[in-house]
Formats: structure tokens, C-alpha cells, sequence
């Protein structure tokens, strides 16, 4: 991690925030006799309630290696009986589709697919080009989050297990990634064309603000779950796994089960100056599953995720011309300040997010991707 990251400070030792949260993460979510503990906590909460019950959670899959490997550790060592949950806006990679087909396949899982109107989720991609931010699949990552609740909401579930560790992914600094549902309406209602279909329960759609996520954390006591951040996941070595037990297969880089990440690469560094793989790479050498000299050189090169074919699919899946896609970008950057959302808000109430955090109310990482990352 460099000067790049917005929000990064260094201590006199020359250790910055970003580690130091690491750390701190690292005892508020441990590893060893005292994770298996937790986890065999919330596995127990989530088969009580799951009892008579077709499905006992709700669980995210995108067919890359970290939802494949929490599909087959939740199933097959724990034991638990989800239901896999997948968001489709149109832009999936061919490979990890297949991945999630054969893996619920072999692990006698259902796979619900929850397709986005196409018009609505284009338009929102068009919408956050032209707002010239970094945020360019927000509708993607709330549709993903409203996929899941809308889902575990009709099923009557109350657990939701998402794919992720902070070991392995990091948590990306709040001006690179602002998640907001009340700035998506307002860039969509500034640049949108195509109207939102309303919120309902069951079938959200695009609506993930404060008031939806009262209605479903607390209303419905729907909680989060983050099970491999009790697990010792190290990314590496599970491919052989995957490969014997699911028949998996690469979608050919980290991200790329979702084709648009090579259009949001490509901008992220020729326009904003981001290279993700910073806060990506710097978990890994944190957890100890990289050395820091490799994730060094490794960001010398350009991510092979830009691949310039990939990024002309994805101009043409959104109906634009490539002039009219440069016209859109070349625009000045921009962040999600320069549009209403509910930071200040959020910041308002620091300690009931700090408190509904820690009693997994809320994803475990909210507070700290809303306060420890940069403002």
C-alpha cells in the first residue's frame, strides 16, 4: 500500500492504518481453536433455525474461487443446507457460470438465479460512467446484496453466508468503493433513462437503502455471516480441491467471474490512477500468502484482467459505440461526494453501527469500511 490509497497514514514505524486495521481484525475475528469455536456457534444458530425448513441460509455464488470453495466448505463440512444464491446482470464470465451449475450439481445444492431487468442494470452502468466516479458497478454489488436478502426474505431464512475474507481480499479504501443506495438513486435520477421498478420484500430490485436495511436487519433478522473469516482459507491451495471435488475451473483471473471487471480495470488505472490490486496483494502479505517482493513486481505489469477484446464485448453489451464510450470517459473524475448520498448520515450514527456490527447485525466489515478506510 502506497500514497495512492486515499486516506492511508503511516505511523513513525512506517506502519499504516490499512495494517493496523488488519490487526485488529486479525483478534476480532480469530483463527484456530478459538474460530472453530465460533464457527461451530453460528453453524448450530443456523441449523436451529433452519430446522423443518427447506434451506437453513442463503448463500452468494458467482463461480469463482472464493463463493466455490465457501459452497463446498459450508455443504460439506459443515454440514448445513443452503440454498445458492447468484445475481446475473449480463455480464458473466461463461466459465464461472459453468462452475456454479456443476458445483450445486455435485453438491446437491439448489442454484437461484436472480436476473436483473436488463434495461434497468445497463442503464445503471451508463449512469456511473457518465458520473465519472470509481463506483462503476454499483448496481452490480447492491444488486448482488438485494439478490441475497430478497431471496433469504420469500425463503423465510434468517443467515446469509457470503464468500469473503479480509485475509485474502482486503477491504478497499472508501473512495474506491462507496456503497450507498441512496447515491445510486441520485446518480440514476441525474443520469439514469430507464426507471427503477420499486422495492418490494421478496423481489428488491436495485433498492438497498437505510430504510430496506432496517426492514431487513431489523424487521426480519436477517444476519450476515462472514464464515471464512473464522477459517484458515489460504487462496492457493484450494484450486487442486476445487478441481477434484467440483470440477472447477479457473475463470482465468481474481474478478473475473464478472466480464465488466475488465472494462472497470481498464478505467480504474488510465483514468483514476487505482490499481486494486494494491489492498488485494497487501492482505495476502499480511496473512502470509504472498511475499512482498512478488506482490511488488507483480504490479509493475499491467493486470492481464484488461484484456482489450473483453473490454470491446463489454462497449457492445451496453449499446455504445466506442466513440460514445470515450465521449462518456473522458469526462473529469469525479467521486461520491460530488452527488446527495448518506455519509453524513451514516457518520451520525457511528455507535450504533460500531454496536449492530459487533453483534453481526450488520456485516461484520461495515464499520470499518465506513470509518477505518479513508474518508
Amino acid at each position: 500500500m502506497d500514497t495512492t490509497v486515499p486516506g492511508i497514514r503511516f505511523d513513525s514505524r512506517g506502519e499504516c492504518n490499512f495494517c493496523r486495521l488488519h490487526d485488529k481484525m486479525d483478534a476480532q475475528f480469530p483463527l484456530g481453536h478459538e474460530g472453530e469455536e465460533i464457527t461451530r456457534r453460528w453453524t448450530e444458530k443456523i441449523r436451529r433455525h433452519g430446522r423443518g425448513k427447506k434451506y437453513d441460509c442463503v448463500l452468494g455464488i458467482s463461480g469463482g474461487r472464493d463463493s466455490s470453495y465457501t459452497l463446498w466448505y459450508v455443504k460439506k463440512v459443515l454440514g448445513l443446507n443452503p440454498i445458492a444464491v447468484h445475481f446475473n446482470d449480463g455480464f458473466g464470465n461463461p466459465v464461472a457460470g459453468e462452475n456454479m451449475i456443476k458445483a450445486c450439481r455435485k453438491m446437491d445444492v439448489e442454484l437461484r438465479t436472480i436476473t436483473s431487468d436488463w434495461r434497468e442494470s445497463k442503464d445503471l452502468k451508463i449512469a456511473f460512467l457518465k458520473a465519472s466516479t470509481p463506483d462503476l458497478e454499483e448496481g452490480t454489488d447492491v444488486g448482488i446484496a438485494t439478490a441475497l436478502y430478497g431471496v433469504a426474505a420469500k425463503e423465510k431464512v434468517k443467515y446469509i453466508i457470503i464468500g469473503q475474507s479480509f485475509r485474502t481480499e482486503g477491504i478497499a479504501p472508501l473512495s474506491w468503493n462507496y456503497l450507498d443506495g441512496k447515491y445510486l438513486k441520485a446518480v440514476h435520477k441525474q443520469l439514469g433513462t430507464v426507471p427503477l421498478r420499486p422495492w418490494k420484500p421478496d423481489d428488491p430490485g436495485f433498492n438497498l437503502g437505510i430504510r430496506e436495511m432496517f426492514y431487513y436487519s431489523i424487521v426480519r433478522g436477517i444476519r450476515t455471516i462472514p464464515l471464512l473469516y473464522y477459517h484458515p482459507y489460504v487462496r492457493k491451495d484450494v484450486d487442486a480441491l476445487l478441481e477434484a471435488e467440483l470440477d472447477w475451473k479457473n475463470p482465468g483471473a481474481h474478478y473475473f467471474d464478472d466480464l465488466y471487471q475488465a472494462l472497470m480495470t481498464n478505467l480504474y488505472r488510465t483514468k483514476f490512477g487505482i490499481d486494486r490490486r494494491l489492498f488485494n496483494y497487501s492482505a495476502l502479505v499480511r496473512s502470509g500468502q504472498m511475499p512482498r517482493e512478488e506482490a511488488l513486481e507483480r504490479i509493475k505489469s499491467t493486470y492481464s484482467i484488461e484484456d482489450p477484446k473483453v473490454i470491446d464485448l463489454c462497449i457492445k453489451r451496453l449499446g455504445l459505440t466506442r466513440e460514445h464510450y470515450d465521449s462518456i470517459v473522458s469526462a473529469p473524475p469525479k467521486s461520491f461526494r460530488d452527488y446527495p448520498n448518506s455519509y453524513n448520515l451514516i457518520r451520525a450514527f457511528r455507535i450504533p453501527i460500531w454496536l449492530m456490527s459487533k453483534l453481526s447485525i450488520i456485516p461484520g466489515s461495515a464499520y470499518d469500511k465506513y470509518f477505518n478506510c479513508g474518508e
